[in-house]
């Protein structure tokens, strides 16, 4: 009767999370099923990129997946050791903590802290695809969802990999702004508004655009005089193509690059 229950209200939850994507992280704590204890904000707050992925037990799709995300994090934990977490969470309420570890044990995905009772946490993110993968970031009190999906595809990979190196590595190796402390997109990708979260080190001038690839200019966001500090704009992405933009920032006379993925 539990079980009936908590697939219902699984359901449910599913059911209502479509109707407005969360951007908003969802803490995970206390022991995974192998009896670690976790503290997903506090690994937030200490700087780390934080991956939760979504499976269902007899979701063919999900191991592989799951081994290229492994794959691609451990490439930046060469660079940045322990500096990612990950976390293997059921879409429901009713698999148990052994199947989760057994099914993290046997497809070889030791990056992944396994929990139980993943319900609610899919549908804090929008709902369950097969398999859903979601990236956050950011520390304390600007904690999001850098990137999520319902459906994973093999670009994704390439997306969250770029994220994850943005965070630890705001400013373009070849094109540095020395007066842009960080800069940060999201949610990217992107179907609607983004977020643009600027810290200038110094007073600066300073000048927002979009272009696309070639470096074409399809919008001006701002252009403010000596501004210092955060600075956060917004932009509407849904007056564009599916594609890959590049946001322009330019300050103190120099000039960094964000790539912005537009999904519609």
């Amino acid at each position: 009767m539990f079980k009936n229950i908590f697939s219902i209200l699984s359901i449910a939850l599913m059911f209502v999370a479509t109707i407005s994507k969360a951007q908003t992280p969802m803490q995970i704590n206390g022991l995974d099923c192998n009896g670690v204890s976790h503290d997903m904000f506090s690994e937030l707050d200490a700087g780390k990129a934080v991956v939760v992925f979504f499976f269902m037990d007899n979701c063919g799709s999900c191991p592989p997946v799951a081994q290229k995300v492994q794959t691609m994090v451990n490439n930046i934990l060469v660079s940045y050791p322990n500096m990612v977490t990950a976390y293997a969470m059921p879409y429901n309420n009713t698999t148990t903590c052994t199947a989760t570890a057994d099914w993290v044990t046997n497809n070889n995905l030791m990056l992944y802290a396994p929990y139980d009772s993943g319900a609610v946490q899919v549908a804090n993110y929008g709902g369950f695809g097969m398999p859903s993968v979601v990236l956050l970031g950011g520390k304390s009190p600007d904690r999001r969802v850098m990137f999520s999906t319902l459906s994973f595809s093999n670009s994704d990979t390439t997306i969250m990999h770029d994220s994850i190196l943005a965070l630890f590595a705001p400013v373009g190796v070849n094109d540095v702004a020395q007066n842009i402390h960080s800069a940060d997109i999201y949610p990217n990708p992107s179907t609607g508004m983004v977020n643009i979260s600027v810290e200038l080190k110094a007073l600066s001038d300073l000048q927002i655009d979009v272009t696309d690839m070639t470096g074409n200019l399809i919008a001006n966001i701002s252009k403010d005089r000596d501004q210092q500090g955060i600075v956060n704009k917004q932009f509407n992405t849904e007056g564009l193509a599916s594609g890959v933009y590049c946001i322009r920032i330019r300050a103190g006379g120099k000039t960094s690059n964000r790539k912005l993925n537009v999904i519609h």
